[in-house]
């Protein structure tokens, strides 16, 4: 479950720059092609902020659809998985979005 890697690296990052802050709201925003399961993701946050200035916070996660353009037709197509064939026959696709993980926000008290 790689959510939980995911989870403390980002409880790292932001008790770096708050210190011991009381977090009431984290928003994050995470590509479908990061493979991250937003379920796993939020049990994970819950287990990782217990007795911590993060514990009871809320975990908000904004899916990000995964999204390419084609080099040889330029058009703009919605990506179901890693492998993408354009309508045009082109497997030369340049990823637009989907490989997002970023912390968009973060609400203290």
């Amino acid at each position: 479950m790689h959510e939980l890697a995911l989870t403390e690296n980002i409880l790292a990052t932001i008790t770096e720059r708050l210190g011991d802050a009381r977090v009431v709201r984290v928003r994050l925003e995470i590509g479908r092609l990061m493979a991250v399961l937003p379920d796993a993701m939020r049990f994970a946050f819950a287990v990782c902020t217990k007795d911590t200035s993060l514990d009871g916070a809320r975990l908000e996660i904004d899916e990000v659809a995964a999204r390419g353009r084609c080099r040889d037709c330029a058009s703009e197509l919605a990506l179901d998985g890693v492998v993408a064939l354009c309508p045009c026959g082109s497997a030369d696709v340049e990823l637009l979005a989907g490989q997002e993980l970023q912390i968009k926000e973060v609400e203290v008290a």
